[in-house]
């Protein structure tokens, strides 16, 4: 809690650490993303496959570096550590 005056209390609390980024399965497909720490030049990214089971649960992603247009199987789940990923091409 915050204290703003004596009749005055806020509850909101300051974030701690890195806000997760909201992502929906159905929308990562051609999706584009920045990695925050770049690996053999390679720092754009675009999903260029998602697989998905009977229920809509993603059983697969690969994403595609721009640079070499190499693939690499991913888990989708890893692209909301905004230490790692940002959303679009930055």
């Amino acid at each position: 809690m915050i204290h703003l005056g004596p009749d005055r209390v806020s509850i909101a609390e300051p974030a701690i650490g890195n806000p997760m980024t909201q992502i929906n399965p159905k929308k990562l497909l051609n999706s584009k993303w920045t990695a925050v720490q770049p690996s053999q030049k390679e720092k754009h990214f675009r999903i260029s496959e998602v697989e998905f089971d009977e229920e809509g649960v993603v059983t697969a992603c690969f994403i595609e570096a721009v640079m070499s247009n190499n693939f690499y199987a991913i888990e989708w789940q890893d692209l909301k550590d905004s230490a790692r990923w940002l959303q679009g091409w930055k």
